[in-house]
């Protein structure tokens, strides 16, 4: 498993996600996007829930990050947030499970520190990725033990509200990049082929870009917004 990771190394991994209210929402579909992201030269994949990466498994042979997003009424938190959703994505055994490891409190009162230390305990051989908001957020995933330091949810917390990726040259990830051990996977708002280069040079690990390739309803809406300015 930790080999065929190696190949994502410097390269670009496509997240095909479509939640129940959107049009894509299939794991037909999601199966036949992550096809098109590998014959378009995409590395890996990121996927969410066991259903869709199963299709996934059975159209490309990629390394997949796995998700499952799912919400409960005690915790803000969505993105693998509790044993559930670990033990489910590991019925399809993805190479890299991803969870939301922003600091808030998860499902049942739990803190990410037990929370991992559960994950890891249980499944000693799997590999993690944090999804963190913050240069503190991400120092602190790092010093927890996580295999890969994800940037996915900048600007989407309350204690990163208004920050962007990409402000400054990528400052968010540059800090980040100088202060932790282990290797970081670029993402969040990164929409264009440029900045995708750009996170690479700066010494990420490698980038996942999601919304600019797979979810057409955003795409048009980005012409028609400049169309009618």
């Amino acid at each position: 498993m930790k080999e065929c990771v190696e190949q994502l190394k410097g390269r670009l991994v496509v997240s095909c996600q479509a939640l129940p209210d959107e049009p894509l929402h299939s794991s037909f579909i999601m199966g036949r996007m992550a096809l098109a992201a590998k014959q378009g030269g995409a590395a890996g994949i990121r996927a969410n829930t066991k259903e869709d990466i199963r299709e996934i498994q059975t159209q490309t042979d990629l390394p997949v990050i796995g998700i499952v997003k799912r919400d409960y009424e005690d915790s803000g938190i969505y993105i693998t947030p509790t044993m559930k959703e670990i033990e489910e994505l590991m019925e399809v055994k993805p190479e890299i499970i991803a969870m939301d490891a922003t600091g808030g409190v998860r499902p049942g009162g739990m803190t990410l520190d037990t929370f991992f230390k559960q994950a890891k305990e249980r499944y000693p051989d799997q590999l993690f990725m944090a999804d963190c908001s913050t240069i503190e957020e991400a120092i602190h995933a790092d010093e927890l033990g996580f295999d890969f330091i994800g940037t996915t949810m900048v600007g989407y917390t309350k204690q990163s509200q208004g920050d962007r990726i990409e402000a400054d040259d990528f400052e968010i990830i540059r800090k980040i990049l100088a202060q932790v051990k282990h290797r970081v996977i670029a993402e969040g708002n990164i929409d264009t082929p440029e900045k995708a280069k750009r996170v690479i040079e700066l010494g990420s690990f490698c980038v996942v870009v999601g919304s600019i390739i797979t979810r057409p309803q955003l795409i048009t809406k980005a012409f028609v917004k400049k169309l009618t300015e």
